[in-house]
């Protein structure tokens, strides 16, 4: 059921992940798909798809359901507390919607309902309703703000849907809005031309080293060992059970010789970025890792070279502008990267601009997008689909293992 699934991330006030939204590539405008247990059977069996904690990394689940699925095929076996059930449609005249939202809720389960702004407080479904999603994508603040306060007023909790910079995050905010939703985070928070700092330079170097076919275990081990915090959180990425099951691992050169010189690569790179990284919401670094695992599957796919791991790093570096707040060719004159990243991270490689715009189709749920990228790569989309899902399991793992190193952020 949850093979073929793209999920966007609605934040909360202080950019942390509150819940997923779930967007079916087989339902109606992403809604639940109705799947025939033959047809169920045979995703389980060929496509190994994901659970709900799987997708949802333990989240919340948003998931739209049309309303024949509510009134007479509603899925009884999803669980209450980590599912949101929105309604597909504006309740105006369906016969019986009514009745199966009161069972819904009866059930445990909370209501959202999308883009209501004139609906009625005395409608007979405002009373069931538990959160409110609006669209602001059209700028329309003022009606908006004529609206909100009926909203504000009563235990209805509202997500602003469509938050693509921190412009609209930041109006939203103070309109009184409990959630986001949207790519704003993965956007550059302002366009600040400065040097990394000083206290950054170790990572910097360790950046440069993880994307070098050479390999100095000597120079790396003296960075590392002059920075306690990042001895600690190598070694706690290193022993995460998603990486690692089997061996207890107490030394870079340990790790080395158990894991091998590409994949400590690529957790060295991964140490750095998140250190870089750690004054921004922890999802933009989740989406930087979901993205090297996908790129660094497909490049393996590809028959690409490993050495170093080109795939996992352009991945991984993909949003580094955002993470920075700059443009992206100013900070790769700062970062010793080999010439085949660069290139990749600046749009000049044509093999590598499909993996973008195939995670964007992914992270986006434009699935045509996932087609068109499928046929030109000569890889079958539903093979894809595995791919991604193995990215997501991983990222999950490693996201875990990273997010009591990140502190909470402060509302400015």
């Amino acid at each position: 059921m949850f093979a073929f699934v793209a999920r966007e991330p609605i934040l909360d006030r202080y950019k942390d992940v509150y819940a997923y939204e779930l967007l079916f590539r087989d339902g109606s405008a992403g809604g639940y798909p109705e799947h025939d247990e033959e047809k169920a059977s045979q995703i389980a069996q060929r496509f190994h798809p994901l659970g709900l904690d799987d997708i949802s990394g333990g989240k919340t689940s948003f998931i739209t359901f049309n309303t024949d699925t509510l009134i007479s095929r509603f899925p009884t076996t999803l669980n209450p507390e980590s599912v949101v059930v929105e309604l597909a449609e504006n309740p105006s005249n369906q016969s019986g919607l009514i009745e199966a939202c009161e069972y819904i809720k009866q059930l445990g389960f909370k209501l959202a309902i999308d883009d209501p702004m004139m609906l009625s407080g005395k409608h007979p479904i405002f009373p069931l309703i538990d959160i409110v999603k609006v669209d602001v994508s059209q700028g329309r603040y003022e009606q908006i703000e004529k609206n909100i306060p009926r909203f504000l007023n009563s235990r209805i909790k509202l997500v602003a849907e469509q938050v693509n910079t921190y412009q609209d995050f930041n109006t939203c905010r103070d309109l009184g809005f409990d959630f986001f939703q949207g790519y704003f985070f993965a956007q550059p928070e302002a366009r600040i031309q400065r040097q990394l700092p000083a206290s950054k330079m170790n990572l910097v170097e360790l950046i440069g080293a993880s994307s070098q076919s050479s390999f100095d275990l000597n120079r790396i081990n003296q960075i590392i060992e002059r920075d306690a915090a990042l001895s600690y959180l190598l070694l706690k990425f290193i022993n995460n059970p998603t990486i690692n099951k089997r061996y207890k691992i107490s030394s870079l050169k340990h790790a080395l010789n158990y894991m091998g010189e590409v994949e400590i690569k690529k957790f060295i790179a991964l140490l750095s970025l998140a250190n870089l990284g750690d004054d921004k919401p922890l999802e933009l670094i989740h989406m930087s890792l979901v993205r090297a695992k996908f790129f660094d599957l497909l490049a393996q796919e590809r028959r690409l070279s490993v050495d170093p791991p080109v795939g996992f790093l352009v991945g991984l570096f993909s949003l580094l502008d955002a993470l920075l707040d700059r443009e992206m060719s100013e900070i790769l004159k700062q970062l010793p990267l080999d010439e085949e990243v660069n290139d990749a991270l600046m749009g000049r490689s044509p093999e590598f601009n499909q993996y973008t715009n195939l995670v964007r189709g992914f992270e986006g749920a434009l699935w045509l997008n996932v087609i068109k990228q499928s046929k030109s790569m000569g890889i079958d989309q539903k093979h894809l689909h595995s791919l991604y899902n193995q990215a997501i399991v991983w990222g999950n793992g490693v996201r875990s293992t990273i997010s009591a190193h990140f502190p909470k952020p402060v509302i400015r």
